[in-house]
Order: C-alpha cells, then sequence, then structure tokens
C-alpha cells in the first residue's frame, strides 16, 4: 500500500501541547499536514497559561521539516474556537481536519462535586467540542470537504466513579459525531469519535502499574486514519488503546409487539423484550433515527 498522506492539508488540533495530541500532531505533520497546535498550556485542572507546550510541539515539527503554528487559545468560549480555526485561516488559508482533544480532569462523587468542577469539564469537553465543529463546519461545507475527529471515552460509554462532568461530555459526542456526519454527508465531511486509552497526565492518580504498554502513540495511527482522505466511514465510534482497535456501537434488541401494553404485559415479556440475539444495527448515516422508527412501525404492520 502506498504511503498515506496529507499534503496541502490543514489540520487544527487541540490540546496538542502534550500527550496523545502531541502525538497526533507530530504524525500527521511527518506525513505531510500543516498543524496548528492548540494548547493553552495550562495545569490538569485546566488552570493557567503557558505557551511553552504548543510552542515546543511547533518546534518539533519544523525540525522535523513540517509547517506548523501554535494557538493558546481556549476552547472552553465560543471566541476561543473561532479563534482557534481562525488561526488556521490566517497562516494557511483553510481547515480539512479538525481533532478535538483538549481535556482537563476535575474529579468529584455526584455528592460532592462542585458546580464550578462541573462547569469547567463541560466547557472544554462538551461545549468545547460545539464551540470548535459551529465554528469549522461552515468552512468545510464550503470547500466541501472535511474530517472531523472528536474525543469519546470508555468512561462515555460505561461510567466510571468520581467522574460525573467527564462521562457526561464524552456520551455528548456521540450525539455531535452523528449529527456531524449527518450533515456534513453532501459536502463529503466525515465525522467519528475516537475512544482512546493510554497513559498520559491524565491518568494521575491512576494506578497504572499493571497496565501493559500504552503509550499515545498507539492510538495515533486509528486517529490519523480517520482524518486522511481516504476514511471510509462516518458516524462511527473506534476504540484504541493497548495494541486494540475495535468498533464501538449502539444496538437494539429486535424487542417484542403488542397493540397495547400493561405493567403486567411488560413483566411478561421482559426477557424478549431484552433478548439481544440478535441484534440490530441502524447506522447513523443515511437515515439511522427514520430507520429505527420504521423497525418499530413494521411490526405494528405485521398484525
Amino acid at each position: 500500500m502506498a504511503q498515506l498522506r496529507y499534503d496541502g492539508r490543514v489540520a487544527v488540533i487541540t490540546g496538542s501541547g502534550r500527550g496523545l495530541g502531541r502525538a497526533y500532531a507530530e504524525l500527521l505533520a511527518s506525513r505531510g499536514a500543516k498543524i496548528v497546535v492548540n494548547d493553552i498550556g495550562g495545569s490538569l485542572k485546566g488552570v493557567g497559561v503557558d505557551a511553552g507546550p504548543a510552542d515546543e510541539v511547533v518546534q518539533a515539527i519544523k525540525a522535523g521539516g513540517g509547517e506548523a503554528v501554535s494557538c493558546t487559545e481556549s476552547v472552553a468560549t465560543p471566541e476561543g474556537c473561532k479563534a482557534i480555526v481562525q488561526a488556521a485561516m490566517d497562516a494557511f488559508g483553510r481547515i480539512d481536519i479538525l481533532i478535538h482533544n483538549a481535556g482537563n480532569v476535575r474529579r468529584g462523587s455526584l455528592k460532592e462535586m462542585p458546580q464550578e468542577d462541573f462547569e469547567a469539564s463541560i466547557d472544554v469537553h462538551f461545549r468545547g467540542a460545539f464551540y470548535l465543529v459551529r465554528a469549522a463546519f461552515p468552512l468545510m461545507s464550503d470547500a466541501k470537504y472535511g474530517r472531523v475527529v472528536l474525543t469519546s471515552s470508555d468512561v462515555g460509554l460505561y461510567g466510571h466513579h468520581n467522574t460525573v462532568n467527564y462521562a457526561m461530555s464524552k456520551s455528548g459526542m456521540i450525539g455531535l459525531t452523528n449529527t456531524i456526519a449527518l450533515e456534513g454527508a453532501a459536502d463529503n465531511i466525515k465525522a467519528n469519535a475516537i475512544v482512546p486509552a493510554a497513559v498520559t497526565r491524565m491518568a494521575e492518580g491512576v494506578d497504572t502499574s499493571q497496565f501493559p504498554p500504552m503509550p499515545p502513540e498507539m492510538v495515533a495511527a486509528p486517529v490519523a486514519w480517520l482524518a486522511h482522505e481516504s476514511c471510509s466511514v462516518t458516524g462511527e465510534y473506534i476504540i484504541a488503546g493497548a495494541g486494540r482497535v475495535a468498533r464501538a456501537y449502539v444496538a437494539e434488541t429486535q424487542g417484542a409487539y403488542r397493540p397495547a401494553w400493561t405493567l403486567e404485559d411488560v413483566a411478561a415479556d421482559i426477557d424478549q423484550i431484552r433478548k439481544m440475539d440478535p441484534p440490530v444495527l441502524f447506522s447513523p448515516v443515511p437515515n439511522g433515527h427514520f430507520s429505527h422508527l420504521g423497525y418499530g412501525f413494521a411490526m405494528a404492520k405485521k398484525t
């Protein structure tokens, strides 16, 4: 297979001053992409601004013969996200790839989490994703090309203790990914979510002593493929970590049908309602929502 490259493409990668984002930026740059390295350079909680991390990545990319500019604007506000996208337009005249990887960590239980910590996480992970997409999507639509990769998480898929803000944000990436995929299909805009696992500073406080090797570089290749023009999927959620690459997906059971239900009917049919074999899968594109409704309508028509 010929080497997959990004010559002429411009990528905006948030949170790319360290960890996963840096691995993405350096891989895409090594294959010809021009990179906007966005990172506020703050603490793990997202406090403070330091241009050092972003500048360091830019210098590393340039030292390798690539092109990059840094941007320390925050994804937590609409104005910051507009400025991040504008940095790509000012430096390179276009935006082809958007990878939202920026994050912070504000842990706390449902009983104890301060409102400030909830909002700080939601602003970066959840609202920030929308603000970025809202700024970049019209430009991609006009250009009839775009690749969007949002960062979800196994915590968003399955939940976890003391991270309700993060879990809510990362599950929200599923709905946003699907909507971008649907609304962007006519303009050759593909959107997918990455569900990454790597040992970075965001694992601070987690006992990783029994983990297998999990450097950020092990996630970079799947993300890079999702960001490539040859990417053949949209509206999907790709898992990557510790050498495993897989697909996560939403499925339904076939379910049970009655023209009217009582509480006792639900109790009597609960095993059939929950029976998972065989599963029913609806792809977001081209019409997962209507396919889902139509499946149920078809059961009603059979009676």
